[in-house]
């Protein structure tokens, strides 16, 4: 008997919050996208015309169905409703503001089944000008280090290796993540302590723990229209950004330090999150 999901299907999960302005557009591509089997969009809380924009999707296409929180219980959250709700055994966590290609899930299916062990994928970002997104590939943060040279912190990114069709890197971006359920699963989801930002940082960190390959596909490119759900909300989105990144500090480094070198983090996260917070209200005025 065949499994109504084949069992090389993609389940493509979109968590949206204020996204009416770029969602029709990333649904229309995932709708067309080769090998996508199962389309779910949790929606946390959004006021605007999103939730109207999705349904109508949703009514023109079975693979496409949705899960509307009354609140916004984070980006984690939402990725994990969307996965739980969902049988094919590959994953793709898709932002609301990225737009696919016809054949990006497939190529990266591809890449992933033909590389030996467990792998989990993203793409070569670019924006609207093709300026390619450095949050596509990272190395790991060190906080403490960053203390000792706060010009650290901004040298996260990691160069672009052209030779390499699958670059390993630490972090690939949250924008588009590709990996098999049964990885996505072992390693027990997104960590739903974040509320937003970070956890993509946290889930490449466990996958790599667990034995997985992180990478990122340098033959893929895809635009990215960045923030477009959090334009709206710059302090509630840098008030969780930091707190996501004191979190992936005590889970992941915090142990290796004395309580003043937990404190110096601590305190460096905050400072700069009231400087942002101080860049932001003098643009209001």
């Amino acid at each position: 008997m065949t499994s109504s999901v084949e069992v090389s299907g993609i389940a493509a999960v979109v968590v949206t919050h204020e996204s009416a302005s770029s969602i029709d557009d990333c649904l229309m591509r995932l709708r067309v996208a080769h090998g996508v089997h199962e389309i779910r969009v949790v929606d946390n809380a959004s006021t605007d015309d999103t939730m109207e924009i999705v349904q109508r999707h949703a009514l023109q296409d079975a693979r496409l169905r949705f899960i509307a929180n009354p609140d916004n219980p984070g980006f984690a959250v939402g990725c994990n409703q969307g996965a739980r709700d969902t049988q094919a055994p590959w994953l793709a966590f898709v932002n609301p503001d990225l737009m696919v290609e016809a054949d990006t899930l497939s190529r990266l299916r591809l890449h992933a089944v033909d590389t030996p062990g467990d792998m989990m994928l993203g793409v070569d970002l670019v924006d609207e000008e093709g300026v390619r997104d450095t949050a596509a590939r990272r190395r790991d943060p060190e906080f403490a280090a960053m203390l000792r040279s706060p010009g650290a912190a901004s040298k996260l990114g990691v160069p672009v290796d052209d030779e390499r069709v699958l670059q390993p890197v630490d972090i690939i971006s949250g924008a588009l993540m590709l990996m098999p359920r049964a990885l996505f699963d072992r390693i027990g989801g997104f960590d739903e302590g974040y509320r937003l930002h970070a956890e993509d940082m946290d889930l490449c960190r466990r996958a790599r723990d667990a034995g997985a390959m992180v990478a990122v596909a340098n033959d893929i490119r895809v635009l990215h229209i960045r923030g477009v759900s959090s334009r709206a909300r710059p302090v509630f989105v840098e008030w969780h950004k930091h707190r996501g990144l004191w979190r992936y500090f005590r889970k992941f480094e915090a142990a290796q330090h004395g309580l003043l070198t937990r404190l110096g983090v601590f305190a460096a996260i905050w400072l700069h999150f009231g400087a942002v917070l101080a860049r932001i209200l003098s643009h209001r005025r």
